[in-house]
């Protein structure tokens, strides 16, 4: 049978490795995960307790499109108490995860053709779903000196649309207000719509993430509850839009999704609550990001930005290698440590870099930032 050109897109190498590193496991071998932006840690215990109420008190069937209202008005309130702006619930979609949000907010704001700028390195599903709808997704190479950002004097003049992370993945930075209002101002004089990723607020360490919306209404802020409320498998997520865009939004989740999965929301709303669960899942990453900056030099790795937010390193490996691939697949290998090759973030400039997630336990990163040193300096 036929297959549409716009379906041949490339792997996401992360979950390649990931493969490669289940199957080292399966064949016994004790593996480090340093590979996946995933949390080690379960939903908070208030969460599963929520949803374990609502399975014996009856079905959990459709919810509206756009998300349980209860869920909705939660959500606003976590802007009043993060940032304290105040958003109005109707504005809020409930969706299939941060990845049903992208395919709402492309479908939503672009034409077929249309090109969108995203900085690299950068999240790698953005290009391929762009790709997937018939959009031509437009890389900027940011700058080390800018902390791998992007800054207006880097966008084209002939973009419909910008999309901007802060914490950023893979590199962990992000834009203080100055620098997202600076953006968000060249996209509009532009005529681009603004699309912002804070999936990774809430894991922040010397200073808060700035969102979008305390600079401007007019932006698809994009959120999840996979990272700092740990519920990656849960795949529920939120987006806040602008207020006369809501309809258009709900008609295509009416459409495409009918709705979130009613068991995710439950537990979302209730993970709301679970602050102190969260503080502390926080506190590890913190410890950890702390040995991650200590131990990686010490193996070799020297070449970082310090990150500011989510968990990740995004090391410059030039000195080491030109295939971050191959290096990638001989440290699981000879150390039994999963990393990810930069080639997934910045297919131009990846090959020489590597990311490190610090997502797991810190007994996991102790070890395997010990393997690590001593791989390199056997290698």
């Amino acid at each position: 049978m036929r297959q549409s050109a716009r379906s041949q897109i490339d792997p996401f190498i992360v979950m390649d490795v990931m493969e490669s590193a289940r199957a080292a496991e399966e064949a016994g071998r004790d593996i480090v995960h340093m590979e996946v932006g995933q949390p080690g840690t379960p939903a908070p215990l208030g969460a599963r307790r929520a949803l374990t109420d609502a399975m014996g008190q009856g079905s959990l069937g459709y919810t509206v499109a756009l998300g349980l209202p209860e869920l909705r008005a939660r959500i606003a309130q976590l802007y009043a108490d993060w940032y304290g702006i105040e958003v109005d619930p109707a504005r809020i979609v409930v969706t299939a995860g941060a990845s049903g949000a992208f395919v709402l907010a492309f479908t939503a704001l672009f034409e077929a053709g249309d090109k969108v700028a995203l900085g690299l390195p950068g999240y790698p599903s953005y290009r391929q779903i762009l790709r997937a709808m018939s959009l031509d997704p437009v890389g900027i190479c940011t700058a080390e000196a800018n902390r791998y950002q992007p800054v207006p004097s880097d966008l084209p003049d002939d973009i419909a649309g910008l999309i901007v992370a802060s914490p950023a993945n893979p590199s962990g930075t992000m834009l203080d207000k100055a620098a997202m209002a600076a953006l968000a101002d060249t996209a509009q004089a532009r005529g681009a719509a603004l699309i912002s990723d804070e999936i990774y607020h809430g894991i922040e360490y010397e200073r808060r993430a700035v969102s979008a919306l305390e600079v401007t209404d007019d932006v698809y802020v994009v959120n999840s509850f996979s990272k700092y409320f740990s519920m990656t498998g849960w795949r529920i997520g939120w987006m806040v839009v602008p207020p006369d865009h809501v309809r258009t939004v709900e008609r295509l989740a009416q459409n495409m999704f009918i709705c979130p999965p009613h068991a995710s929301q439950v537990a979302a709303l209730a993970a709301l609550d679970c602050k102190d669960e969260l503080e502390a899942n926080l506190a590890v990453y913190a410890e950890n990001r702390r040995l991650m900056l200590e131990g990686l030099p010490k193996a070799g790795f020297d070449r970082i930005a310090p990150p500011d937010g989510a968990f990740y390193v995004y090391a410059d490996v030039s000195h080491l290698t030109d295939d971050s691939l191959a290096f990638a697949e001989e440290i699981l290998e000879e150390a039994g440590v999963s990393v990810t090759p930069g080639l997934d973030f910045d297919p131009e400039r990846g090959g020489t870099m590597l990311r490190f997630s610090y997502a797991r336990s810190t007994e996991d990163i102790a070890e395997g930032l010990r393997r690590l040193e001593s791989f390199m300096k056997s290698r």
